[in-house]
């Protein structure tokens, strides 16, 4: 991590801004009618709305790069499989569940403090409908992936308290969970009531659609059917009622519907490019080595290998949950994801969305439909990397995801993790056989998504991952599990520590095993026999 100097550009915007407003004339003003509002004051509102909206845009999956850090490439990423920490000096690290307290602060404290104010000033700032509903998915999406992360959080409460304080009482993961579930409809009602609103009303400030109000829609019920999936063990009757609703109000189908987030410089260069501190997992590569899988080529760079004595080009990951030794040593030795400046960061692709699909029809429809969107789903993430070869890979039967060899040969593992196939399977029996078949494949589709893949892994138990060979958890975490949860922060234990105490009983209350504020608690939707 490096710290970034301050963006000179804003500042010579205010003032150029302010030199205008210098310079103009009053012949305008003596003619205009007191109680008229002006193009300028139209404007200022609008740029405060608009900059707002970019605001909680740049939350849902942050684009500073801190923030990303924090989230994704030390939490998310480690505890989906996806992404190791390359630095030799970092011993107290989410990885292996020993973080320092300056660093716990991040998914929860910075996340919330910096989404309220923003979503405030949309909900205050304006009687416009179509803004209120596109600041409440954005809202929604953020704080889902908190409470995915913590389980109680605060949520309605925030809002309603007028002082507009952030010490407020918890949620329960279920109430949290119900709030936006009716928050969501709410938002998808006024936006279907708006689709023929004009792009440019909003374009100039929104980074994902360029305010075109159809695709936020079909975004809003995709986010409504990942939601609702994520109940299947805990409610299961909500789960398929609200996932049917996503469906028929229409979802994220193609990728030229894909949720990504455009800005001018994509700041995860400097997190994998220039800083080095990240490469990518053992378990994702070791998985795609094993498929033989043609999106690697562009997804992942290539390292030095040796094999059967011969000295080759492939793919290495790096073992998660480990102490490093040498962080450049590592750097060297293992793959780095591939990123651009130019590249928008990700928050929901079709393939995603697909694979959803795919599961609600394994479970509550038809077995030839969730095959056929199984394949669909596949297709539209070869698709998305620009790899060939879809076909072939659907129909592969026989290859299976690769043991891990080390490069530098300390924490090789002899035996893969999974033995689970690519091609749907027919004659299975079981809802299980195909499940993990379809989260394998979803959760290389959505690389490097790692706080839902990490949910999607907590929800059902694929894909089957390491063990973190480093446990510092003192206990309270199952290296074969791994975390089920973050704990919270020490600022909430000194700065709310009565509403604090309410929602950790609240977590214990509604987790199949209550455990406290540990990493080894389970939240609410997580029930899955594992």
């Amino acid at each position: 991590m490096k710290t970034t100097k301050h963006n000179v550009q804003r500042l010579l915007l205010a003032v150029m801004l302010l030199g205008m407003a210098a310079c103009t004339g009053d012949f305008a003003d003596i003619n205009r009618n007191p109680n008229e509002v002006t193009d300028e004051q139209l404007q200022a509102n609008n740029y405060k709305i608009g900059t707002n909206l970019k605001t909680l845009q740049g939350l849902v999956v942050p684009t500073q790069e801190h923030m990303y850090q924090f989230l994704e490439s030390l939490v998310g990423g480690p505890y989906a499989g996806y992404i190791g920490a390359t630095v030799d000096t970092w011993q107290n690290k989410f990885e292996t569940f020993n973080a320092s307290a300056d660093w716990r602060k991040w998914p929860f404290v910075n996340v919330i403090s910096e989404t309220y104010p923003a979503y405030r000033a949309i909900i205050n700032g304006t009687d416009d409908v179509t803004a209120h509903a596109l600041a409440a998915v954005c809202r929604i999406a953020i704080m889902q992936r908190v409470t995915d992360s913590y389980g109680p959080i605060p949520y309605t409460q925030i809002m309603a308290d007028k002082t507009e304080s952030l010490e407020v009482a918890y949620d329960t993961q279920q109430e949290a969970y119900a709030a936006m579930f009716e928050e969501l409809d709410a938002a998808i009602a006024s936006l279907e009531d708006n689709l023929t609103l004009p792009s440019d009303a909003f374009g100039r400030y929104d980074g994902v659609y360029a305010g075109n109000i159809a695709q936020w829609l079909k975004f809003a019920n995709s986010l409504k059917l990942r939601m609702a999936m994520r109940l299947t063990y805990v409610d299961e009757e909500t789960a398929r009622t609200k996932a049917a609703e996503a469906i028929a109000g229409g979802v994220i189908t193609t990728n030229a519907d894909n949720a990504r987030m455009q800005t001018s410089d994509n700041r995860m260069t400097l997190i994998y490019n220039d800083w080095g501190d990240h490469r990518v997992g053992a378990d994702i590569i070791s998985y795609m080595n094993g498929y033989n899988d043609p999106r690697r080529e562009k997804m992942f760079t290539t390292v030095r290998l040796v094999e059967n004595g011969q000295e080759v080009q492939g793919y290495a990951g790096i073992r998660i949950g480990i102490n490093v030794s040498s962080k450049a040593t590592a750097v060297s030795a293992y793959s780095n994801m591939l990123i651009t400046g130019t590249d928008p960061y990700l928050w929901m692709n079709a393939a995603e969305v697909t694979f959803l699909r795919a599961e609600y029809e394994l479970r509550w429809g038809s077995a030839a439909e969730a095959k056929s969107l199984y394949e669909e789903a596949i297709r539209l993430s070869f698709e998305e990397r620009g790899a060939s070869g879809a076909d072939a890979y659907i129909a592969d039967a026989t290859h299976t995801p690769a043991a891990y060899v080390d490069p530098i040969g300390k924490y090789s593992v002899s035996t893969p993790q999974s033995s689970v196939t690519i091609a749907w399977d027919d004659k299975a029996t079981d809802i299980e056989t195909n499940l993990e078949k379809i989260i394998t494949q979803k959760w290389i589709a959505i690389f490097p998504l790692g706080t839902e893949a990490w949910a999607e892994h907590r929800r059902t138990g694929y894909p089957r991952l390491l063990p973190v060979v480093e446990n510092a958890s003192g206990g309270t975490v199952n290296s074969s599990l791994g975390a089920r949860r973050l704990p919270y922060p020490v600022e909430e234990y000194t700065e709310n520590p009565t509403n604090l105490q309410a929602a950790i009983a609240d977590l214990n209350s509604e987790s199949v095993n209550g455990a406290g504020d540990t990493q080894g608690t389970r939240v609410w939707w997580d029930r899955k026999n594992l």
